[in-house]
This record gives structure tokens, sequence and C-alpha cells, in this order.
């Protein structure tokens, strides 16, 4: 194992070399980009609509195809998965991946190229531990398994030529032959679709194996883990896993369960790096290891432009390139990719942290933020706010969401936090008020509609059962894999649904 240990660190770290390409030639290594997938797709019949082969440049580009969202694409999807080809891109598509639907009650089926997955996703994957091992010299990380924690996998009834699952089984199902001597589970679990069931077997299988990595959505790892230890009695998992070393983690934001995996984990430290990836495409990756910042990965197959947040619901969007983006300025991200998305939505924001090397941060959602008294309330700053109120409380927080409390005759309007505590404060109340001032000092607008309590009174904290989310997520169908709870809302659906009419503490 040391020999392949040795093998598979030096192939990683030559990848370095490429991105030191991206990195010193952005602009041109984008346009090359598009160029390309302009060429690809020229003679498809979305290329044909919008006469690809005329289009020369990255402005005639964005002034000729519109900006598209999910409904937009959805027709042509729909022909795909019957069996039509050579609509959106010029290789047969026969994968989607199912969307969460985090963005709406309906699922999304997104077409995955094998493009994408070789250009894009397996690269995205290879690149992660390649910056690992570039950052840590001495790793030890191919001398055991890496467990991925991975969702479901389900083919399509209505087309045996048509496959649709989580993103993270579309990947275990073509993964490399050789792929299959460094990870775990076995393919037979990875894939299995029942969640519970999965999780228990995973747990028994993993817990007696030497894990040196754990990637997968830091809410789901950690139900994982919880159950390794009660199946060991180990106190930790150093203590199951003791060359653990590596944990990737990316789809939500990882502070609020910072302190719980290091109290879980235990000692000696591990390696936290951070990704974004969706089933649209892999974008970034963490390539410092004193910076939560993402490093935008430009040579995956898609061609990045960035909607100012005032854009958002015009009909002719203006987009930037990244030419023109500025740093700290909230931005949607519009992907064109090699699977056949073309100026599409995905829904996610962003804001820039540095311009050379381009690195970001994900702030939210476009539909998921509060702004039901011009408050501007977005992700991040609730991520943030969590953050300080458990560091100045000691509590540690499970998971959360939150909603508006609209105007009554008599009252003003809150916010509404239904928080589940891993470990609770020793006052609810201090907690509420902490929470209160670290959003002041993050969001100004809320600053401005909390004076004197004119708008918005201070923030109404309900203390959830243990499991209530978890239970929440099983009901609606969507435990494990990339599934994960909407954090902001701007109406009461999911709040007033999780409630059920009962409440257990509230400030």
């Amino acid at each position: 194992m040391a020999i392949i240990n040795s093998l598979m660190s030096w192939l990683m770290k030559n990848r370095i070399h490429q991105m030191e390409l991206f990195v010193r030639y952005p602009h041109d290594v984008q346009a090359e980009w598009l160029a390309r997938l302009l060429n690809e797709a020229r003679n498809t019949e979305w290329g044909r609509t919008y006469d690809y082969k005329s289009i020369e440049t990255k402005e005639t580009f964005k002034q000729r195809v519109p900006v598209q969202d999910y409904d937009d694409v959805k027709p042509f999807v729909d022909r795909m998965m019957q069996g039509e080809q050579n609509l959106l891109w010029n290789t047969d598509i026969k994968w989607y991946a199912k969307s969460s639907g985090t963005t709406a009650g309906k699922s999304k089926f997104i077409p995955v190229s094998k493009e994408a997955l070789e250009e894009c996703h397996y690269k995205g994957g290879k690149d992660m531990l390649c910056i690992y091992c570039n950052n840590v010299a001495d790793t030890n990380i191919f001398s055991g398994r890496g467990l991925a924690l991975g969702g479901s996998h389900q083919v399509v009834q209505f087309n045996n030529e048509a496959y649709y699952g989580d993103l993270s089984a579309i990947i275990i199902q073509n993964l490399p032959f050789w792929a299959d001597f460094i990870r775990t589970p076995d393919i037979s679990i990875a894939l299995m679709d029942e969640w519970e069931a999965k999780l228990e077997k995973m747990a028994k299988v993993t817990s007696e194996q030497d894990v040196t990595s754990i990637s997968g959505v830091p809410s789901w790892m950690m139900v994982l883990l919880r159950r390794v230890l009660d199946l060991t009695g180990k106190s930790t998992i150093k203590e199951v896993w003791p060359n653990l070393e590596l944990v990737m983690h990316g789809a939500v934001n990882f502070g609020p369960y910072r302190e719980q995996f290091l109290q879980t984990i235990g000692q000696p430290p591990v390696y936290y790096l951070e990704t974004y990836n969706a089933s649209e495409g892999f974008f970034g990756i963490q390539d410092q290891a004193d910076s939560s910042d993402l490093l935008l990965m430009l040579d995956y197959g898609i061609y990045y432009e960035f909607m100012p947040m005032d854009q958002l619901h015009s009909d002719n969007p203006n987009t930037l390139s990244l030419d023109e983006v500025e740093l700290n300025t909230n931005y949607a991200i519009i992907i064109t990719t090699n699977a056949g998305l073309w100026r599409y939505k995905i829904g996610d924001t962003v804001r820039f942290t540095s311009l050379s090397p381009f690195r970001i941060r994900i702030t939210g959602r476009t539909k998921h933020f509060i702004n039901a008294f011009g408050e501007e309330l977005i992700v991040d700053n609730a991520e943030k706010a969590i953050t300080i109120a458990c560091e100045r409380t000691g509590a540690i927080v499970k998971e959360f969401t939150a909603c508006p409390v609209f105007f009554s005759e008599k009252e003003s309007g809150a916010h509404q936090w239904l928080i589940e505590f891993d470990r609770q404060p020793e006052h609810i109340d201090f907690f509420a008020e902490i929470l209160d001032t670290a959003l002041k000092s993050i969001n100004s607008d809320y600053e401005a509609k909390r004076y004197k309590d004119f708008i918005l009174h201070k923030p109404i904290v309900n203390t959830m059962p243990e499991g209530t989310f978890y239970n929440w997520m099983k009901n609606r169908g969507k435990l494990g894999g990339q599934h994960k709870v909407p954090r902001l809302s701007n109406d009461r659906i999911y709040v007033d649904d999780l409630l059920g009419g009962i409440v257990t503490s509230t400030n």
C-alpha cells in the first residue's frame, strides 16, 4: 500500500501545473471553452436555433441566447429522456441527475453527458485529492479507503436507455475500475435506494475498515459517524479510524457543523477541505489550508457568467464575464456547460473574495432568503450569525431553518427560527439576543428594520426536539445524498409544516 500511496500522490501533484495555467490565464481559458462548447453544439437543435455557427464573440453569445432556468429547458429534457438526442448537446445523453428540489417542490432532471462526467465531475474529484496532496506533502491518504457518502440510484421506468439518480450515485455507477480499489463502501451498498438501510450497512462495513478520508454533505456525514460510534462503542471516530486524515465536505456551509465534527472525530485533528459541486457541474475547491475560499475551477468544460442581484428578475438581464466582476458583490451564477446547459441559472449566489486567482464564497440561493420587510437576509448572513451565537453561548446547532412572521394588527414582524441543538445554550433568550446582534452587525438592512422594533422585533427562537429535521426530511422522501434542509424561506410553508402546531420552547 505504501507504493500505491506514493504513486497516487505523485500523479495527483502533476495536475497542479495544469491548474497554474488557468490561474495565470483565466480569461484565455474561458474564451477557449466558450468557443469549444459552441463548436461542439453547432449542429444540435439548440445550436441551429441560435445559429451557433455565426457566434464569434461572448458579446454575441449573450445578446443572442437568453438566460435559462429549468422551466425553459424542461421540454428539451423531457424529449431527451424519451430517447431523442442531439437536442442540447451533440453526444448521446443517458444519465440525468435528479435534483434535491430545494428551489422548488418538483424534481429536476439535469442532463449529465459523458463529457461532463469525465471533464468536470471526475476531474473535480481528482483535483480535490490533488490539492490536498500538494498541501500535505507527507500524506498517507491512499494507504486506506475513501468513504464516499452517496445518494440513491433508480432506473427511469419509461425508457430503458435513460437513467436517473442523485449525482453522487451517477458518479459511483460510472467510476473507472481502478477507483474501486481506493473507495468504500462496495457499490452494492453505495447505490441502495433506502437511506436508513444503506446507512446501517455502510456503518457496519466501514467500521471494520481503514478509512483515511470521508466525503459528503456534513449533515448526513454526521448521522453516519454517530452510527459508527454506536456500533463500535467508541467515544471518537479517531478510535475507530486512527488513520483518518481528510474530510471533504460541500453542499452546505460547514460553519454550524464544525464543532460537532471536532468533538465527534477527536484527536489528532484532521484536514477539512470544502468543495462546491452540484448536479449541474463542479465549480470550486478550497485550495488553501488557512482559508475556506474556493478556487473557481476554469477548465472543467464550463463557461461562467455572473448576474448582479438587481438583474435577477429582469426580462433581459445583464450578466458579467470574469473580467467584469468585482470583489464582495453578490452574484447569481450563470453557466454554459458540456452537458448542454446554455446560460443556465443554477440558483446559487456567490461573492468573489479574490480576483487573482478567482476565488469565491457561496452566499446562498436565489430562492432561499428572507426579504419580507426589506431586510434582504441571505443564507450566508444566517449561517454566520448562527456560528457567532454558538461561539458566544457554547451551543452546538444540529439543524435550523427560518422564515418571516408577518405583521398583525398589533405586532410588528419578526423572524422565526426553528433550531435543533446538539448542545443547547444555557439560556435560549441570550442565544436569541446574540443571534440578533450578530445579524445586525452582518446585515445593515436587517439592522435598519430592527430600529426600535418598528418593523421587525427580536427573533423568535423555537427549540425543536431531537430528530425533528431528520424525521421531517424522511417524511418528505429527502433522506441522504444531496438533500439538505432549506435554511431560509420567504414564506411559512416549511416552518408551519415543521411545527405542526407544536412548539416545545420559545423565547
